[in-house]
């Protein structure tokens, strides 16, 4: 069982975080707060801040000023006390390939200082919990990547920790491997875990916080649910695509009668769209105007801002993962392979101090 009672209603609190690298600022007065039994986002773009931010609250780095405490222990006076209430999840999967799951576990609970029966059985639990029963004798390296990350996370459960650290968790996996790693996070959070969860993917964020802190330069710049971070980039709109470009004009003719502002125009795209206040009734009179008019509408409906909308807003540009093109396979292959296992051999170094 967690032990969360009696230490208020925040899990994580930081005050003025600083922290600097010669004359770079990573940290500039960071704020942060994170509700117990939730999942926090934290968004930014490279070099925000957010992974310096993860490595001071789990007391990898020393902070040069400021005020934190994790699951309520000063972060600075009791780094022990933090240490034995936290989990930490780095950017890659920080198992040992050649050792079985079952294996990696039972190592990871002796640096936890369980003993070998009780890592024994800790690591048969865990192996259930996380739906690893059926491969946890065969190699680690034989695993999906899904599977490795979900045995990564296992590993940073193994003291049932109140508070667990997810530091960009599903960097390079596929879809299905990301939704496997989506559904275990919600899998611990509704078992009483608070997970502060950091990443590039938008639609991560979306899907697992209830709550949203945006950092660029090492401040937070904005902290709301997604609804009320989208509802800062300016509401619903109405879109309309015509088929011809003759149409254009009579399109925002008819969008502008219901906008709250100008209509906007992409040529390109034969795309018009608004801001509007009544959505659905916005979108019937837009309808019914084209239709009296015998416009020829190749698409028409309504869009809600997304948190890319936001992200760009707030810092000027898109997220990495929103710039990138998806395609693994133009990377250079021998580059990826070194950098994942100089990954994996910082983030399980990270772990172990954790445990130390």
């Amino acid at each position: 069982m967690n032990a969360s009672g009696g230490r208020g209603e925040y899990a994580v609190r930081a005050e003025g975080l600083h922290k600097r690298y010669g004359e770079k600022r990573a940290l500039d007065g960071l704020d942060l707060t994170v509700r117990r039994g939730t999942v926090h986002g934290v968004l930014g773009p490279n070099g925000a801040g957010k992974t310096t931010a993860v490595r001071s609250l789990a007391t990898l780095l020393k902070f040069d000023a400021g005020h934190a405490e994790v699951a309520g222990v000063d972060v600075v006076r009791d780094p022990r006390g933090v240490r034995r209430r936290i989990g930490l999840t780095g950017q890659y999967a920080a198992v040992d390939e050649v050792m079985t799951g079952r294996q990696n576990l039972e190592m990871f609970g002796r640096l936890f200082h369980l003993g070998g029966r009780r890592a024994s059985l800790r690591a048969a639990e865990l192996l259930e919990q996380f739906d690893l029963a059926a491969a946890a004798d065969k190699g680690a390296g034989t695993y999906s990547g899904g599977m490795r990350r979900r045995l990564d996370l296992a590993a940073s459960m193994i003291l049932r920790p109140e508070v667990l650290f997810l530091d960009e968790p599903t960097t390079g996996l596929d879809p299905r491997g990301r939704g496997e790693v989506w559904e275990t996070v919600r899998g611990l959070v509704a078992e009483g875990t608070t997970v502060l969860l950091t990443t590039q993917y938008l639609e991560e964020a979306d899907k697992l916080a209830s709550r949203i802190t945006v950092i660029d330069g090492g401040r937070a710049i904005a902290d709301d649910t997604p609804d009320g971070l989208k509802s800062t980039a300016g509401g619903d709109r109405v879109e309309v695509v015509v088929a011809d470009r003759t149409e254009l004009h009579a399109a925002v003719q008819a969008v502008a009668r219901v906008a709250s502002g100008t209509p906007e125009v992409d040529g390109d795209e034969l795309r018009v769209h608004a801001v509007v206040a009544d959505r659905v009734a916005a979108l019937t009179e837009v309808a019914r105007t084209l239709q009296d008019q015998g416009v020829a509408v190749e698409d028409i409906g309504l869009r809600r801002p997304s948190l890319d909308d936001v992200f760009l807003r707030l810092t000027g540009h898109r997220t990495e993962s929103a710039r990138s093109d998806g395609d693994p396979q133009q990377d250079d292959k021998h580059d990826r392979k070194h950098d994942r296992k100089q990954g994996q051999k910082q983030d399980r170094k990270q772990k172990e101090e954790v445990a130390a």
